[in-house]
């Protein structure tokens, strides 16, 4: 086990409320659920997210915290949230990093691996 690592859980969701088919809007939630499985207190700073639909269209999102927050995480604290994200096909992928910092000073990355955005199929 590693003095720095943050382990990371996604439960991604299809938003039929939110999303436009016919307008080739389709909206997924996921909810993140970041744990400190390190040795050391350690802060997220800013996020990185890489979001691909299946016609190969990537959007890069960067930015400070997440939803508003930069999580301070003792060890074995977790820290959840939800957002969202609007691509044009009904199935995609997204995967990314967190960039923190350790309360030494030691910087990381913590590694999101890539999870599937996919509309359910309906039976009308």
């Amino acid at each position: 086990m590693s003095q720095y690592e943050f382990t990371i859980s996604v439960r991604p969701q299809y938003l039929p409320e939110q999303s436009e088919p016919e307008r080739r809007q389709f909206a997924f939630a996921y909810t993140i659920t970041i744990r400190n499985t390190g040795q050391v207190p350690a802060q997220l700073i800013s996020r990185h997210w890489v979001i691909t639909d299946s016609e190969d269209r990537v959007q890069e999102v960067k930015g400070l915290g997440v939803v508003g927050h930069q999580p301070f995480l003792q060890p074995g604290e977790q820290f959840e949230y939800t957002s969202w994200a609007m691509i044009a096909t009904p199935v995609g992928s997204m995967r990314g990093s967190y960039f923190c910092v350790a309360e030494d000073g030691e910087r990381f990355e913590a590694p999101i691996a890539e999870f599937a955005l996919t509309m359910p199929r309906t039976l009308h």
